[in-house]
């Protein structure tokens, strides 16, 4: 790896255009003063750098459930997955990745298999990391069937300044463990809803890194996990 690509990484395309109005902006603000000028420049790298798609390398054993979104787990409870994506309504383990304004934002698919359902729901924009989002946000939600016709939900819910999700899928389409499916512009979150029976592999307050930090695995019958912060 070259030094640079640690600190330079790609841009998803959907922040190209917001990328050029902060620059636009920058321009306008040099000819009103510099000091305000160079609070622009900061403004438009950091617009770039929250759109940054980097690679990432996804573990590839059956049966690995991975975080869809850097972040931070927020919460780990009980759940009923949303009811538009017309599952069974039997509360399942809720894993929620919370994401802030410096996290990249480009989600992936947790675990591989056939996108059955796609189900968009307007709402508010509480912050995220509240429980209530899950419940009252702007949301989007995908149920991905696996080969064993097992299901999981997971599902992008706006935030407190996020007016946009984006989703890339559509219904019927298949799609691998890490491939991107969306992203939400701004601060947001991201829920998993794991099958019945699947322990999480992760804490509370957590750093997760999309499509390679290990949520869970059906194979496994560890128990769910406890950590300590230092």
């Amino acid at each position: 790896m070259k030094m640079r690509d640690t600190f330079i990484k790609p841009m998803h395309p959907e922040g190209r255009k917001f990328v050029a109005i902060f620059a636009a902006i920058t321009l306008v603000l040099f000819l009103i003063a510099d000091v305000l000028g160079w609070i622009g420049v900061g403004l438009t790298v950091w617009c770039y750098y929250f759109f940054r798609d980097p690679k990432r390398v996804t573990p590839e054993r059956d049966g690995l459930i991975i975080s869809p979104a850097d972040g931070v787990v927020s919460l780990i409870e009980k759940a009923v997955p949303p009811a538009e994506l017309g599952m069974a309504d039997t509360p399942l383990t809720r894993v929620s990745v919370f994401m802030s304004v410096f996290n990249c934002h480009v989600n992936r698919a947790p675990i591989g298999g056939k996108i059955t359902a796609i189900a968009y729901r307007p709402g508010k924009f509480f912050n995220a990391s509240l429980d209530k989002a899950s419940a009252d946000n702007e949301r989007n939600s995908l149920c991905i069937e696996m080969e064993d016709g097992r299901r999981i939900a997971v599902v992008q819910i706006a935030g407190l300044v996020a007016r946009r999700i984006v989703c890339f899928s559509k219904v019927g389409d298949g799609i691998r463990t890490g491939a991107r499916f969306g992203l939400i512009r701004f601060g947001s979150r991201l829920d998993v809803y794991l099958p019945e029976g699947v322990a999480p592999l992760v804490c509370l307050g957590q750093t997760m890194v999309a499509g390679e930090t290990v949520l869970a695995d059906l194979t496994s019958d560890e128990p769910r996990r406890t950590g300590r912060t230092d």
